[in-house]
């Protein structure tokens, strides 16, 4: 009981930024675009990252960011493009709501929607993220993937071969990373979320385990000059994300072994994580909530 009153506190707090409140976050709806070469194009809003592939096949997003953000990212590609042209592939790295929003909105528009399987399963029926006590409605047929895939994708779109991978039980069960082969550019969704604690979605279908272990495949699939887009947070690098998994491994290591000796979770949340990590907090995720979410995936 004391477990999930911890989880339920500290994840409350969170849950005011996070899978579409946007009365709490009542900023301008503008969208920026920075160029990471070729034909790719990284735009963030409020949500999570998106990177737009744009060039002669037409347009490409991997993402789509909260859904009052539809207009903001269409004037932005209007301007790439220089003639309007509205997505033609639409790629969701999971399913949740800061990064699918938009489904409808480009759906509507004529775009393709791509991804993993489990998130149409969890996109087309009701869902509950238990750790923020928020319940999401199905989505409309128009918003769902029409492509999906078990455990690879691989598209060859304006002069790039791309591949979509599934990574299993990580941030949610439905996670893939998009890797762009030519351009050496990564984009992983929330299984990277730079220089913050991670949210794990343990209900629905994430763990501490499956996350640690899908950011080391991806480590190891990439080289030093790779530029990876997170789900949430600047550009990195492999070194970025190697400091990453550093703290995913100490945290989860030293909260384990305190519950081990037997204390308490409140005991371990007082003694926190280790003051190297202080700065990781400031996110959506602070450490009483990743505290409380390593002990409810270990016990």
């Amino acid at each position: 009981m004391r477990l999930l009153t911890t989880l339920a506190l500290s994840a409350s707090l969170a849950s005011t930024v996070f899978m579409g409140n946007v009365n709490a976050q009542e900023t301008a709806a503008t969208v920026s675009a920075q160029p990471l070469g070729g034909a790719l194009h990284l735009l963030s809003g409020r949500g999570g990252n998106v990177v737009a592939s744009i060039g002669l096949d037409g347009v490409l997003l991997i993402d789509n960011d909260y859904a009052d953000l539809g207009p903001a990212y269409e004037e932005v590609l209007a301007g790439l493009t220089e003639s309007g042209i509205a997505p033609g592939f639409v790629i969701n790295t999971h399913w949740h709501g800061d990064h699918t929003g938009n489904n409808e909105y480009w759906g509507n528009r004529g775009a393709v929607l791509v991804a993993h399987r489990n998130v149409r399963t969890r996109l087309s029926t009701p869902q509950e993220i238990a750790a923020l006590k928020r319940k999401v409605d199905p989505s409309p047929v128009i918003a769902l993937p029409i492509v999906t895939f078990s455990e690879s994708l691989a598209l060859h779109f304006n002069d790039d071969d791309i591949e979509v991978q599934h990574y299993p039980a990580g941030h949610t069960d439905g996670d893939s990373v998009v890797f762009y082969s030519r351009q050496n550019v990564v984009h992983m969704g929330d299984l990277f979320f730079k220089d913050r604690f991670p949210f794990v979605d343990l209900s629905s279908g994430g763990s501490i385990d499956g996350y640690i272990a899908n950011v080391e495949a991806v480590l190891a699939r990439i080289d030093d000059g790779a530029v990876i887009v997170p789900g949430h947070g600047s550009l990195a690098g492999r070194d970025d994300l190697q400091r990453y998994l550093d703290m995913l491994r100490q945290t989860t290591s030293a909260v384990r072994a305190a519950l081990q000796q037997g204390k308490s979770v409140e005991q371990v949340t007082a003694a926190g994580v280790g003051e190297q990590w202080d700065s990781w907090g400031a996110g959506f995720i602070d450490e009483a909530s990743l505290i409380a979410t390593i002990a409810a995936d270990s016990l």
